[in-house]
C-alpha cells in the first residue's frame, strides 16, 4: 500500500493530522510520557474522530449549502479550521476542563508528579535542599532558575546560591558563583519559601 496516492494521502491527513495536532498541543501545555509511535498514531485517529463529531453540524451545513461552490475561499477557511485550529482549541478546552474543581473530585490531576506541579506555577521561591550524606544547600529559584519537567528527569538549577547557618537559616550568598544544579537522585527534601519582595515574584512569571 502506497500512502502518498492521493486518495490515501486525504485519508490520512483527514483522520491522522487533527488528532496528531490535538496530541502535540496538549504535550506542550501538560508535558506526558513520551508513547510508542503505533500507540500515538492509534490516538491521532480517535482524537481525529472526536474532532468531526463534534463539528459534525457546523461541516453538514457548510456542505448542505453549497459553500463550495458559492464561496470557495470561505470553504478553504473553514475547513483550515476544521484540520488545524481546532484540534488545538480541544486540547486546550480539555485540559482547562481536567484542572477544574468539578472534575477533580472524579478523575485525577493532569499533573503527575509534585514536582511539575509546583514548578510548572513558576513562582520566586527561597530554597533549602537538603542532600542524601545530610548536607543543607540553600539558594534562589528566580526568574533565571530552571527545573526540569515530566518526562525528562528532575532537575532544578538555583541561579543563586547561600550558605546556610548553624541555625538553619539563610546566612550569606555565596561569592563567585552562577548558582547550582541538582539531581533530584541526591534530594531528601526541598524547602520552599515564598520570596517577601512583591517585584520578584512578578519577574519570575516570566523566567519561562
Amino acid at each position: 500500500m502506497d500512502i502518498w496516492e492521493a486518495n490515501k494521502l486525504v485519508f490520512f491527513i483527514a483522520f491522522v493530522v487533527p488528532g496528531f495536532i490535538s496530541l502535540k498541543t496538549y504535550a506542550l501545555l501538560q508535558p506526558t510520557q513520551v508513547r510508542d509511535s503505533s500507540q500515538q498514531v492509534i490516538d491521532a485517529v480517535a482524537y481525529s474522530s472526536v474532532n468531526y463529531a463534534l463539528l459534525l453540524v457546523p461541516m453538514y451545513l457548510v456542505e448542505s449549502y453549497g459553500v463550495r461552490a458559492g464561496h470557495p475561499i470561505l470553504y478553504v477557511f473553514f475547513y483550515t479550521f476544521v484540520l488545524l485550529i481546532a484540534p488545538v482549541l480541544w486540547a486546550c478546552g480539555f485540559l482547562w476542563l481536567r484542572k477544574t474543581e468539578i472534575l477533580q473530585r472524579s478523575i485525577a490531576h493532569p499533573t503527575g508528579k509534585p514536582w511539575d506541579f509546583v514548578f510548572s506555577k513558576r513562582v520566586c521561591y527561597w530554597i533549602v535542599v537538603t542532600l542524601n550524606d545530610g548536607r543543607q544547600i540553600g539558594g534562589y529559584y528566580g526568574r533565571h532558575s530552571f527545573a526540569s519537567s515530566n518526562p525528562s528527569p528532575e532537575q532544578i538549577y538555583l541561579e543563586k546560591c547561600w550558605v546556610i547557618g548553624e541555625g538553619g537559616g539563610f546566612d550569606r550568598e555565596r561569592s563567585n558563583t552562577a548558582g547550582v544544579i541538582i539531581l533530584a537522585k541526591d534530594i531528601v527534601t526541598l524547602e520552599l519559601y515564598h520570596v517577601d519582595f512583591p517585584e520578584e515574584d512578578e519577574n519570575c512569571e516570566q523566567a519561562k
